[in-house]
């Protein structure tokens, strides 16, 4: 049984398009003022990853691991969802391997090599529905 409750999963439709769209726009953070950003995302077991090339101080994942929750673009609409750390070993081979089916030009071989190496494996994080707080 996978560890995100299928509550928080994002919807099929949503999971469907990102996994047919080579570029996902996200917007960290819900106290920021981020701007939408396209990022590579993969699909996996129907749920959805994304790594961080740079990992720079005021970038989209730094933003993600102190303000969770954002906002990211499909089609016309927008969703608000909470970014996950991914963790497991396991997980993030499968990461790897999605990224290498999705990103197969010239290209983008340095990229998808290049997020292999340990410091963006850390990066791993998971995109969930966003869950509106009871007071």
């Amino acid at each position: 049984m996978s560890r995100v409750s299928t509550t928080r999963r994002l919807p099929g439709s949503v999971v469907a398009a990102i996994n047919a769209s080579t570029i996902l726009s996200v917007r960290a953070g819900a106290r920021t003022g981020h701007r939408f950003i396209g990022i590579w995302a993969v699909v996996v077991n129907g749920r959805v990853f994304a790594r961080s090339w740079k990992q720079a101080r005021g970038g989209w994942y730094h933003t993600f691991l102190t303000d969770p929750v954002g906002t990211i673009q499909v089609g016309n609409r927008e969703l608000r969802v909470r970014a996950r750390r991914a963790r497991g070993e396991r997980l993030r081979d499968a990461v790897e391997r999605a990224y290498a089916d999705k990103y197969r030009t010239r290209g983008s071989l340095k990229y998808v090599r290049g997020l292999r190496t340990p410091r963006r494996r850390e990066t791993t994080i998971e995109f969930v529905r966003a869950t509106t707080r009871k007071s």
